[in-house]
């Protein structure tokens, strides 16, 4: 019956050396996990802050087109005035030039009406 007692107990230590063995174990895989989670959250805030910064530049990015459209438009409504202008003009010296074409294309007759100048006669 010793014997017994003694393989019984044999058995305790075995299991006790097992479960102290996974205790150890438990605990390093422990350490390990934190030491990871460490390296997770630093890798986290890194990404956070750069994320932070993409969007910083987004959004410096985004006034600068914003600014760009606006001076854009400005450029447009200057244009669109000056070329009205322009068109606005060029109606009137076409207009100017039709008259000048007229009174130019009547100028020989006028002048004949008006000098009393008549062509020579053939002589006879």
């Amino acid at each position: 019956m010793t014997e017994k007692k003694h393989e019984g107990n044999g058995r305790l230590e075995e299991s006790m050396s097992a479960l102290s063995q996974a205790q150890a174990n438990m605990v390093q895989a422990q350490a390990h996990l934190v030491q990871v989670q460490a390296a997770c959250q630093i890798q986290i805030a890194e990404a956070n802050r750069q994320i932070a910064e993409t969007n910083r530049q987004i959004a410096e990015t985004n006034r600068y087109i914003a600014e760009v459209q606006r001076q854009i438009a400005e450029t447009d409504r200057i244009n669109s005035e000056r070329f009205r202008r322009i068109e606005s003009i060029l109606l009137e010296h076409s207009r100017i030039l039709a008259e000048h074409t007229r009174i130019l294309q009547a100028l020989p007759e006028a002048v004949r009406d008006n000098i009393g100048f008549k062509a020579p006669s053939p002589p006879s």
